[in-house]
């Protein structure tokens, strides 16, 4: 049983990383406003994003099980830890996984950011490029291991889509880079 889940996972993997969507070809509207969202933390605590208004904000859409995202994990809790001495906010939504894994990988990684559930996929979605990017996938997968940043007026300021294969940036160094700049800008 636990080989068959094992080899789903797999496949599913491969399947993200061979299906990956072409960063060259999608811009999210940036000077847009944040699709708003009503998402739980682990904790129970209810998040609005509306709520947040008023800070720089870090979002990274990420799942347990995706190889990018464990990569990138580390590198996001360290940015935490460094922009919030700056009054930015980072957290990180985990897409469709239940409560109790998420909570297990919390506590594996030792992270301290904070991790909303959106459960269904169906907050992820409202941030995802068209289907023809990455048509194999369903809309909250293709969201996998991006990171956005939105301005304390609610407007995205940046967005980074899981770029192919070997461009993977999981130092996060143009997140960083942006973030930087927009700060000393404002």
């Amino acid at each position: 049983m636990l080989r068959a889940a094992y080899s789903v996972l797999f496949l599913f993997g491969w399947l993200l990383l061979t299906h990956s969507p072409p960063a060259s070809s999608w811009n999210y509207p940036i000077g847009e406003p944040a699709p708003q969202f009503t998402l739980e933390a682990l904790d129970g605590t209810v998040y609005r994003l509306s709520d947040l208004q008023g800070q720089w904000i870090v979002v990274s859409f990420m799942a347990t099980w995706c190889p990018y995202c464990n990569a990138a994990v580390p590198h996001f809790e360290e940015l935490k830890r460094e922009y919030s001495e700056r009054g930015v906010k980072a957290f990180i939504v985990d897409v469709s996984e239940p409560p109790e894994i998420v909570s297990r990988w919390v506590s594996k990684r030792g992270l301290t950011c904070l991790v909303l559930l959106d459960r269904s996929g169906e907050v992820t979605t409202k941030y995802a490029p068209p289907p023809d990017i990455a048509p194999d996938l369903r809309r909250e997968e293709v969201m996998l291991a991006s990171f956005m940043i939105v301005d304390p007026a609610g407007t995205v300021r940046f967005m980074k889509l899981r770029e192919e294969v070997g461009n993977f940036d999981a130092r996060l160094t143009t997140l960083r880079t942006t973030l930087d700049a927009l700060l000393t800008a404002q």
